[in-house]
């Protein structure tokens, strides 16, 4: 058996901790240069001008409670899959309307505010950051993704069961409270927002006075024959809750010109082109858009793709038409464009990040940013075989 003294065990440890140490800094991993496209406040409610520029990242718990069911376009849910993190740039349109609403008198009606831009611009990932904004800040949110996918490829059609000559369109109606419950039915539960009137749907199946919002909702997602006139109920309750006090209100609406088109898939029984105009749904979301309730902030986004039949200006008042337009006024035109040369740069760090582009050049950079006119989508697709 060999005995150690203390001062040799003390000799051979320190002998090793040297040894060891000397190995691990000839391996040690080069430390990655500070992130300075991206900002630590992933808060969209303190977001201001100072943080224009930059990249915040949406938590996956909240992208998925908010997005699950549609907001993100095809093109951005790629890039979030591609690059493992929904980050979002924030851009002068965004900070724009949200120092708008910071301003807003809330006991008057709401105001509007109209994004518009050339396609590809960011018009919808805009939609986003002002939404996640509204959830941050405890609004109730109403959002339709893409409204005209109602009319371009509605799932079913059936005849209004209680507005003669209207279509329903039970399954997109019971899709769209199953949207609309994932977002709020924390805040829903917790404000405990209740039905004000009795409704009766059939000989045997009622809501009464003082049920659960919640209850409402889940009554029409499993049963979607009432779906349509359940979110004309649901939309009308949330206007007397807002004008009560009882909750505040964000309409968020993509592709909303896609309501006053003439474009349409849907027939009805004749055979005929049932327009967006005698859709139920259309009537729903062209309520809560109206100016008789207050507590309430109302985005849309309007574009070319949403219709068939009106592209040859991106411009809201051609979008819209006159009946659009009168019905919206007065709003705020809030114009998206595309990226200033200070936000391509911090785009073409972003993707150098995420190693979409690698050992590229400035030269490189300045062809794909003359190529790309600087259009944020037009960019992205350059960008893909690099």
């Amino acid at each position: 058996m060999v005995f150690y003294t203390q001062s040799l065990l003390r000799r051979i440890t320190s002998g090793h901790v040297r040894m060891f140490g000397t190995a691990l800094e000839a391996i040690k991993v080069p430390e990655e240069p500070p992130q300075t496209f991206r900002t630590i406040e992933n808060n969209p409610a303190n977001h201001t001008i100072d943080h224009m520029n930059r990249f915040y990242t949406i938590a996956p718990e909240i992208q998925k409670q908010l997005f699950q069911h549609g907001g993100l376009t095809k093109f951005f849910q790629k890039q979030v899959k591609t690059f493992a993190e929904c980050s979002i740039l924030i851009r002068q349109p965004a900070i724009e309307i949200i120092s708008y609403i910071r301003q807003s008198d809330y006991s008057k009606p709401p105001n509007k505010y109209v994004l518009y831009g050339e396609f590809g611009v960011g018009k919808s990932t805009t939609l986003v950051h002002l939404i996640h904004y509204a959830f941050a800040t405890r609004k109730i949110l109403i959002h339709v993704p893409w409204a005209q996918n109602w009319f371009s490829r509605p799932r079913e059609t059936a005849n209004s069961i209680v507005h003669e000559g209207n279509i329903d369109l039970p399954i997109d109606a019971a899709a769209w409270l199953v949207h609309f419950k994932n977002q709020n039915h924390y805040l829903l539960s917790e404000l405990d927002l209740r039905v004000t009137k009795d409704y009766a749907w059939s000989h045997r199946e009622t809501t009464s006075n003082g049920t659960p919002l919640l209850e409402m909702i889940n009554f029409g997602i499993n049963r979607i024959k009432f779906a349509s006139e359940i979110i004309n109920v649901l939309i009308n309750e949330l206007k007397e809750a807002s004008r009560d006090g009882k909750c505040s209100t964000m309409v968020a609406i993509d592709g909303y010109n896609a309501f006053f088109s003439e474009y349409s898939a849907i027939r009805d029984d004749n055979k005929k082109v049932v327009p967006p105009s005698r859709v139920s749904l259309t009537h729903a979301f062209l309520n809560i858009t109206k100016s008789d309730w207050c507590n309430g902030i109302i985005v849309v986004a309007v574009d070319i793709l949403a219709t068939k039949d009106r592209r040859e200006s991106y411009l809201p008042r051609f979008l819209l038409n006159k009946e659009g337009f009168e019905h919206m006024d007065p709003f705020l035109p809030v114009h998206v464009k595309n990226y200033t040369t200070d936000e391509f740069e911090i785009i073409a760090e972003y993707y150098k990040n995420r190693k979409w582009i690698r050992d590229i050049s400035k030269q490189g950079l300045r062809e794909l940013q003359l190529l790309s006119q600087n259009n944020p989508y037009k960019f992205m697709e350059y960008c893909t075989p690099l």
